[in-house]
């Protein structure tokens, strides 16, 4: 028989650098894609809104811990052929797990409340029809989507929709800020003042280093070894250097595109609605209308296309990683390749989470707060999962002898200690 390692080492690469790249990518760019969903938009709009260009200098800390975060995880998807959940299950006690599922689920669940409400409330903006239908039809919408079709199917098109985001880029340049002020804010850190800035700051991280990013990136790993034929767990253990290196890319690129929209959202609210004195957002419409620079009349439309097409990825993102972290701490059937019928107890986790996310919606909670505040609640959640992950990676027996490297870990102890940190600084300044 051969040996799979030995399979995966012989497969041929593409002869040109730009088609190995393209090759490569995958997850990491739905992920990265994902990361800049609805509460995303609207935090780093909340952000240039209220403090300008202060906090510009974040896109540019959060870019490489992110991807070393997202690294880390797929790492521990490809070596151990687990998902997140199953490598963390060979090092912590079940009430242990069980307790961070239901952490991730009650978070995911109002995270998806609040992108429900982001794109709906765009959707009403745009059309005028109440908001509640649109929350109805995209909650049903999706959970239909998911148990219809296999993700990959509809990620390939919707990840191109985040692309819309890139309106942000052109926006921010069209405007022709002061680029000497834009550079001291983003090279030259400063610290927040304040209770409302030290919350934006953990919001800024709960929305870019997200608990399901790390869920969802190390079960699309696996999902990719099942789709490649390793149906069995032997099969999906350790990784060729190669798959590791271009795994890295397709992380790196993806990170990169997140924080770069991160960026010009905040420079681009900032030269706008800040400038503008409207640093109390309350509406999307708001939101929108840091795009007319760009956009003019389209703007709305523009924003709404926008807003809708990253929530309709993001959303199975996070019912998705929800129901994985479940499905492995309990030891039911899974994935996204499989039918209702052959993972029901899966499939029941993400459609009620998105369930829960529609009925919460009806309680008239402000849309861009809501976005903005599962943003904190994530950036207070994550550190402790990175401890986790921290644990996991560093493990030569759980790895197969692949563990994360020296630099990895390190980074991902420096994002532990900043979150913490900045979870500390609101509540203590």
């Amino acid at each position: 028989m051969t040996n799979p390692e030995a399979a995966r080492a012989d497969a041929p690469l593409p002869p040109h650098p730009l088609r190995r790249i393209a090759k490569a990518l995958g997850p990491g760019v739905v992920t990265g894609a994902a990361d800049d969903d609805p509460s995303g938009v609207a935090t780093y709009s909340v952000a240039g809104a209220q403090l300008g260009t202060a906090l510009l200098w974040t896109a540019f800390l959060t870019w490489p811990l992110m991807a070393a975060v997202q690294m880390t995880c797929a790492r521990i998807g490809m070596v151990t052929g687990r998902g997140l959940a199953g490598a963390l299950r060979r090092k912590f006690s079940k009430p242990v797990l069980v307790a961070t599922a239901i952490a991730l689920l009650l978070a995911n669940t109002i995270n998806i409340a609040a992108d429900l409400s982001g794109m709906a409330d765009a959707a009403e903006m745009l059309t005028g029809i109440n908001s509640h239908y649109f929350v109805v039809l995209f909650g049903v919408g999706i959970s239909w989507a998911i148990i219809r079709f296999r993700y990959y199917q509809i990620a390939a098109i919707l990840k191109w929709l985040a692309l819309v985001l890139f309106a942000y880029v052109v926006a921010a340049i069209h405007i022709g800020p002061n680029w000497r002020q834009v550079a001291r804010d983003a090279f030259v850190p400063s610290l927040p003042s304040g209770r409302a800035a030290w919350a934006t700051l953990v919001a800024i991280l709960g929305t870019t280093i997200s608990p399901y990013l790390f869920y969802w990136q190390a079960s699309q790993e696996v999902e990719e070894e099942k789709a490649m034929g390793r149906r069995m767990l032997p099969q999906r253990e350790r990784a060729t250097p190669t798959e590791i290196f271009d795994r890295g890319v397709d992380v790196g690129i993806g990170a990169a595109f997140s924080n770069l929209v991160m960026f010009a959202i905040i420079l681009t609210t900032a030269m706008t609605l800040h400038r503008s004195g409207l640093t109390n957002i309350e509406t999307s419409k708001q939101v929108a209308q840091a795009l007319r620079p760009l956009a003019g009349p389209f703007a709305e439309i523009l924003y709404t296309v926008g807003l809708v097409g990253v929530g309709l990825l993001a959303i199975p993102t996070l019912s998705g990683s929800a129901a994985y972290a479940f499905a492995e701490t309990f030891g039911w059937k899974q994935g996204l390749d499989q039918k209702l019928t052959g993972a029901r107890y899966f499939y029941a986790v993400m459609t009620l989470s998105t369930a829960a996310g529609v009925v919460l919606d009806f309680a008239d909670v402000n849309p861009v707060k809501a976005l903005y505040w599962s943003a904190v609640l994530n950036g207070l959640l994550a550190p402790f999962l990175l401890v986790g992950i921290l644990a996991v990676a560093s493990d030569r027996k759980i790895m197969k002898g692949q563990p994360s490297s020296a630099l990895a870990r390190a980074a991902i102890l420096a994002t532990t200690l900043l979150m913490f940190g900045a979870a500390v600084g609101m509540f203590v300044f």
